[in-house]
């Protein structure tokens, strides 16, 4: 990304590389490229800085709005203050997930529960303790992302550890059976 700066303040932002014209002069993409930063500058196009302090993830909180400053012979891109979703929204978000996920997960063994159903053979005793466990951890898992008390203890279920493997405080759903 960079910006141009006229007068010490940034007039305009390119997000990607793109023709443009400084005063009487035109440029063509391949400047941003092709050219120095020293070369770039002395034109006053200054390649954008970031500075993503006050950015947090966008799956649990609304970035602040972005702002460019120049300063020091530095453009910088930055965020005000981040705000949190609603709570109650990420957490019927995030259960909605596990379920779908439990959903998914156990329906491509119900073919053995409805041909148990029909009179046919009984469903293997792998499949059922299986179907048990997602279903448990389903359950476990909603009451966790239930307990959070807030955005922060929210996304902290998620965030996996160094460990090898890695784990998270959500946890897993069960490996399948092999049958």
């Amino acid at each position: 990304m960079w910006a141009l700066v006229e007068s010490n303040s940034v007039s305009k932002i390119y997000t990607r590389p793109t023709a443009i014209t400084v005063g009487d002069t035109n440029y063509p993409a391949n400047i941003m490229s092709m050219w120095t930063a020293s070369e770039l500058e002395a034109i006053g196009i200054y390649e954008v800085v970031y500075d993503n302090s006050n950015r947090r993830d966008g799956r649990y909180y609304f970035s602040g709005p972005e702002s460019f400053t120049f300063a020091d012979g530095v453009v910088t891109k930055s965020y005000g203050t981040a705000t949190a979703k609603p709570l109650a929204d990420l957490k019927t978000e995030k259960k909605d997930t596990v379920n779908s996920t439990a959903a998914g997960l156990l329906n491509k063994y119900d073919w053995y529960t409805i041909r148990a159903a029909d009179g046919g053979t009984a469903v293997p005793s792998a499949i059922a303790t299986y179907k048990a466990a997602v279903r448990t951890r389903s359950n476990e898992m909603c009451t966790q992302i239930d307990n959070a008390a807030n955005v922060d203890a929210l996304a902290a279920l998620y965030k996996y550890n160094s460990d090898e493997p890695p784990t998270r405080p959500l946890g897993e759903f069960p490996d399948e059976p092999t049958v």
